[in-house]
């Protein structure tokens, strides 16, 4: 059997095992990666471990140590609190407002997960007391988290960066956040409506954040002021983001705001580690021709005139259960200029944001970890069997919403 054809294999391996295991398949792909390129294709070791993507892993361990500096001495929760401060006890506004404030925290650096893990407990139990549907309440956290998910200087979308870059499409950041950001707060002003929203307007006030919980003490004024000159200098002045987060991290290290250990700690270890493992085996998918015949197979099931829409389902369908940032971006995205070379046509910006948006419109899922830290979020009493089988309905019809949306809609953000 060919290189090219072992490589495929591996591939399908891993992101099968991603839908069926707990394995962390960083581990798997790196194990399949060596006998891979050394006995079939013929390589040197330094071969495959040049395909190690450094630059990747050093911006993702930056930008998460920083902000997981933010979080563990409470500012991004502060900061969450203020927030709640600002609906003043109005129930209408809650939902909007939390999806906001997910996505702003999520947008500007911890990325979805840390967003979510932050505000759905704060949401949850908000939205109880108001008498707002957590169903409601968890898809407004959700998608406000996915919507900022992508921003240029977020974890996920230094990755998906990265895989555009690797696809030969670079400097569409901003394409890249707007499609994604526009996709989620549709569905969510969608759901707005369908869940209660409008009912809420003649709802009675409750009880806001007081203004002791949301005061910022020294150390946490002190991580904003260092967090708010990083993002200026990665936005106005090109500042490499992971390089410069570093040093952001060691300035507030040093200034004690935080212990150095629980930092550590709290980067997502296993998420570098899947996210460089997997980009290691597609490397040696790439080398060994397995990718042209990956885009072969794909290319088969569409056409130039309906690949936007077919690439959102089937990566939607395979996030829905497996990995978006881990996998799905790193194994699909560097596959788009080949996919169009089978097709004889499409739009390669087009094909990569539809990837990117059917990928994350569905991870509302509580399969998801997003999805399950809003039911986490769920207070004591509340019916979360329940609250599980709605957005597991709800991620579901996402795979269909998202595909329709790539289909019809994405062309006006790859202009």
């Amino acid at each position: 059997m060919s290189p090219a054809t072992l490589s495929l294999l591996a591939l399908l391996a891993v992101i099968f095992l991603s839908l069926t295991s707990r394995i962390n398949v960083g581990i798997l792909a790196v194990a399949l990666a060596f006998p891979l390129g050394i006995y079939s294709a013929g390589w040197k070791a330094d071969a495959v471990l040049g395909l190690f993507p450094s630059s990747l892993f050093l911006t993702l361990a930056g930008v998460t140590l920083l902000f997981g500096i933010a979080q563990i001495n409470g500012t991004l929760g502060v900061l969450a609190r203020r927030g709640v401060r600002l609906c003043g006890g109005t129930p209408a506004l809650l939902p909007p407002l939390f999806f906001g404030l997910a996505g702003v925290l999520s947008m500007v650096g911890p990325g979805a997960i840390a967003a979510s893990a932050l505000v759905a407990p704060l949401a949850m139990t908000a939205g109880i007391a108001a008498s707002v549907s957590p169903f409601l309440m968890a898809l407004m956290v959700a998608n406000g988290a996915n919507a900022g998910n992508l921003s240029p200087f977020s974890a996920v979308g230094v990755i998906v960066q990265a895989q555009m870059h690797k696809a030969g499409l670079p400097h569409n950041d901003w394409s890249i956040f707007a499609a994604n950001f526009v996709a989620h707060a549709l569905v969510a002003g969608a759901a707005y409506f369908m869940f209660g929203g409008l009912k809420l307007l003649r709802a009675p006030r409750v009880a806001a954040v007081t203004a002791d919980d949301a005061m910022l003490t020294a150390r946490q004024w002190f991580t904003l002021g260092v967090l708010a000159l990083w993002i200026a200098g990665v936005v106005a002045f090109k500042i490499n983001p992971g390089l410069s987060a570093f040093a952001a991290a060691a300035v507030l290290i040093m200034a004690r705001t935080v212990e150095d250990q629980e930092t550590v700690a709290a980067v997502p270890w296993s998420v570098l580690l899947m996210v460089s493992g997997v980009s290691v085996l597609v490397g040696v998918l790439e080398k060994t021709g397995g990718m042209d015949l990956f885009s072969s197979l794909l290319a088969q099931i569409a056409t130039p005139g309906t690949v936007n829409g077919a690439m959102a389902f089937v990566t939607g369908l395979i996030s829905t259960y497996s990995s978006t940032s881990g996998v799905v971006y790193p194994a699909f995205l560097p596959m788009v200029p080949g996919l169009v070379a089978k097709l004889g046509g499409g739009n390669p910006l087009e094909i990569a944001l539809s990837i990117n948006v059917g990928a994350a419109i569905v991870d509302v899922s509580p399969l998801s970890t997003i999805g399950a830290l809003c039911i986490a979020g769920l207070p004591a009493g509340g019916d979360a069997k329940k609250l599980f089988r709605q957005m597991l309905l709800w991620g579901l019809a996402m795979i269909v919403v998202g595909a329709l949306f790539c289909q019809f809609f994405i062309r006006f953000f790859a202009l």
